[in-house]
């Protein structure tokens, strides 16, 4: 096969695969009213391989999006409602001996699967969170000194609480570097909230539901993402934004190259959405919040009349402002 005929086949099964990852969009939205970017920053998350961090009041669709992505794309579920008392092993798994066969057999947790939801995860103590670490970072977990791979894709999708909530524990800063993006789900506006009423109830509206894709073709896009192709002035951009966080005198703590990373393959996730081989500084300047806000700590020295939890997305506003955009 020539390298013209290999570019062109190339160049349709990606097309193919925007078509369907449109198609997924299309399914969730559905479901999930009136949170087209939640939807969107969804996809963006498993596609480029990462980790979703959601953090809004109960009640407004966190659950109902996990539960929505599994069954479109036929792969499968856990939720995971996280409390004060709960365990690592009660996430990860744990090994009971077995006195018929004499040695210990290692019963798997909730975190096998293809999607987990870790539902309002700034309940549980540090030391539970830190649980999925290793899961988030390199796809498996160990226990007993024993490495046991996840079932691919995976994704964890995790909710939490805001901070001013009674009863929450602040995320770590290396908890929170695993998220490749976060994003804030608050209230729909009117007129979603009315088609949900008028719509049927959401568990019934996800049981109807049928499979728009498979894990195998999500799998394929993960890896048709990697080659959508990013200019090397769009690198220069994105690193300009990285380095003044890190020099802001705002902010005691900037974006780490993970946070550099996140934002270039999220990039790469957002184009390929559009059907794009490409990217372009659209796909970059609005992710650049959802990518690294939740990676930065505001010092005391910043003044600002929001609420802390805001005063990052603002800081990161005011940075990409004096940033120029590459033409």
């Amino acid at each position: 096969m020539s390298p013209e005929t290999a570019s062109a086949v190339s160049q349709k099964a990606a097309e193919k695969a925007a078509v369907q990852a449109k198609d997924l969009e299309k399914a969730l939205r559905r479901v999930i009213r009136g949170k087209d970017d939640v939807v969107r920053l969804a996809l963006v998350s498993i596609l480029a391989r990462g980790h979703l961090l959601i953090e809004g009041v109960p009640g407004v669709g966190k659950t109902t999006l996990g539960q929505a992505l599994a069954r479109a794309i036929d792969c499968t579920f856990q939720r995971v409602q996280f409390t004060s008392d709960m365990l690592p092993s009660d996430v990860l798994g744990i090994s009971v001996y077995s006195a018929m066969d004499q040695q210990f057999e290692f019963k798997r947790g909730p975190v096998f699967t293809n999607v987990l939801l870790a539902d309002e995860i700034n309940r549980t103590t540090p030391k539970t969170q830190s649980a999925l670490l290793e899961a988030m970072n390199e796809g498996q977990v160990t226990v007993d000194a024993h490495s046991y791979e996840l079932p691919q894709p995976f994704l964890v999708i995790a909710t939490q609480n805001p901070v001013e909530h009674h009863g929450t524990y602040p995320l770590p800063e290396s908890q929170l570097d695993r998220f490749l993006l976060r994003v804030r789900m608050g209230y729909p506006d009117p007129q979603a909230e009315r088609e949900i009423l008028r719509s049927e109830a959401g568990a019934s509206q996800i049981e109807a539901m049928r499979p728009v894709l498979s894990g195998a073709d999500v799998l394929e896009m993960q890896q048709a993402v990697k080659q959508i192709r990013v200019d090397e002035s769009l690198v220069s951009y994105a690193l300009e934004i990285v380095r003044r966080t890190r020099t802001s005198e705002f902010l005691s703590l900037g974006v780490s190259p993970r946070g550099s990373q996140a934002l270039y393959r999220a990039a790469q996730a957002m184009a390929f959405l559009e059907g794009r081989a490409f990217c372009t500084p659209e796909d970059f300047k609005p992710l650049v919040i959802s990518a690294f806000a939740h990676r930065i700590v505001v010092n005391g020295h910043y003044a600002s009349t929001l609420k802390k939890s805001e005063q990052s997305d603002q800081v990161l506003k005011e940075i990409v402002e004096t940033v120029a955009v590459p033409i």
